[in-house]
């Protein structure tokens, strides 16, 4: 979230809620849609235009041998759909975000994140993954799905050509849409349950067409689940984050029929030493150009600005924004273009937040403060919500004479108060505390004689279940046995 540059647009974009994803699994034939149909001139036009604002949403594209190894693998399973013989036909990104996600847009172009890639145990996963994003635009699921649903005049160009999202990051962009009922499509637009179970079906099929071991498909989807279950766990929220808060799905449903239709495919490579030697050293977690986010405290070493969370509220860094959730409250961190009116900036906040809705909010008389030494200006509003009741506050800082941010926050009427500490807590830092912040990243070790599953574990750069955290990384469970020479990923700094 927050890199340190001035956003040039507003808070509320279209493509903050770019957390589309994939659904519970069912049954179902294959299409019979033909492939060519799914590289239209119309399609690789829309995706060129979108391409670039995607990049920029989720951290940028990654460049490198890391960046070029992901690319390969992709454009070697896109040759296995048949939509065309042309490997330069296919875009392949990896992004720098810290987030489980993968996705696709129609004109030949499927995106990773690095986080992803890394919750990854071998070359076969990574393919798999790919696989089933290149099946989402080889079956035009994003047409058809949109073809089926109430159009809307929020979505653009990002709405019309999105196609799918592996694991969303949870991200609160839309919150003023979701107050008003004027919500993107994006919101809801997830494929159906049969257009999923297509994508891991067809993605195992060029599993086994491209020499890999079709098992991939449900071992990732395995290490999914545990991850989702795990993050649950660490926000506090007994493994079932509210679903006001995050779109991540619930893959764990999908790794046994996945695997039931792996059992009839030919077994394959699955090239893990190459895949552990290829990923050995990438960033994992939060940039700290973007911001970090350790326990319930958010630190931005180039802004040098941090803040707190309340105690039972869990943080989400994204690009542009921090989410912030629990069961009394939800909101964001963000920024927008200041000119160095602090209650002009509040007022236009509030404005965001109803664009395009009939039912406009006043946010009447500004209060001014002083926070931290930061100058300050907040106003809260009570507005309707269907059939209850929410106030909605914007609490924004002056950092400087063309730079602030603010909170954006809605709570039951009358019970804001949780956020109050929050607000509070926000203050510059000091450069020796900026040059504290530092990015984790992957290492591959080999373990040695005597190593256990706690050893591992205790070399793992974090204070909250670091062998947990292992035992996710690596596809591992707690009655798994470490051999001297097995190959492990560890997170260090």
């Amino acid at each position: 979230m927050l890199r340190s540059y001035r956003f040039a647009r507003p808070l509320l974009g279209a493509a903050a809620t770019l957390a589309l994803v994939l659904s519970s699994s069912g049954s179902v034939a294959q299409s019979s849609s033909p492939a060519a149909s799914a590289m239209s001139a119309k399609d690789r036009q829309q995706g060129a235009a979108a391409n670039p604002q995607l990049i920029a949403e989720f951290g940028g594209a990654m460049t490198g041998p890391q960046a070029t190894y992901v690319e390969t693998i992709g454009r070697n399973m896109a040759m296995q759909t048949g939509m065309s013989s042309t490997r330069s036909d296919f875009t392949v990104t990896l992004l720098n975000s810290p987030v489980d996600n993968a996705f696709a847009i129609p004109g030949g172009y499927i995106y990773v994140t690095r986080q992803l890639v890394a919750l990854m145990n071998n070359e076969a996963e990574l393919g798999g993954v790919l696989g089933h994003e290149w099946v989402h635009i080889r079956q035009q699921h994003a047409k058809k799905r949109q073809s089926a649903a109430t159009r809307n005049a929020v979505i653009g160009i990002l709405g019309t050509v999105l196609s799918g999202v592996l694991l969303g990051d949870g991200q609160l962009g839309q919150l003023g849409q979701q107050l008003f009922g004027q919500g993107s499509q994006m919101l809801t637009l997830k494929y159906s349950r049969g257009q999923e179970t297509e994508s891991d079906n067809l993605a195992i099929d060029y599993l086994t067409k491209a020499g890999y071991d079709s098992r991939a498909m449900s071992t990732v989807l395995l290490s999914l689940a545990n991850q989702n279950a795990l993050d649950a766990r660490l926000m506090g929220t007994n493994n079932a984050v509210p679903e006001w808060s995050s779109t991540h799905p619930e893959p764990g449903k999908r790794v046994a029929a996945a695997a039931a239709r792996a059992g009839s495919q030919v077994r394959g490579v699955t090239n893990r030493d190459t895949f552990l030697s290829r990923i050995n050293g990438v960033m994992y977690g939060d940039d700290p150009k973007q911001g970090t986010v350790e326990g319930r405290k958010f630190t931005h070493p180039d802004l040098k600005l941090t803040f707190d969370a309340p105690n039972g509220f869990y943080m989400i860094n994204g690009t542009r924004s921090v989410s912030i959730g629990g069961q009394s409250g939800k909101g964001e961190f963000s920024s927008a273009a200041y000119a160095g009116d602090i209650d002009a900036y509040v007022r236009a906040v509030f404005a965001a937040l109803t664009q395009g809705s009939q039912q406009q909010v006043n946010p009447g008389a500004i209060s001014r403060t002083t926070v931290n030494g930061i100058p300050a200006a907040y106003s809260t509003v009570r507005v309707s919500n269907g059939n209850s009741q929410v106030d909605v506050t914007v609490y924004a800082y002056e950092f400087g004479a063309t730079s602030a941010y603010h909170f954006l926050t809605m709570t039951q009427a009358g019970a804001a108060s949780p956020f109050t500490p929050m607000y509070q807590s926000v203050r510059r830092i000091s450069a020796a505390e900026a040059a504290a912040v530092r990015p984790r990243k992957l290492v591959v070790v080999i373990a040695k004689k005597g190593d256990t599953l706690q050893s591992l574990g205790a070399k793992m750069a974090y204070t909250d279940a670091p062998l947990d955290r292992f035992l996710v990384l690596n596809a591992l469970t707690a009655r798994s046995a470490i051999t001297p020479g097995q190959k492990v990923k560890i997170i260090t700094y």
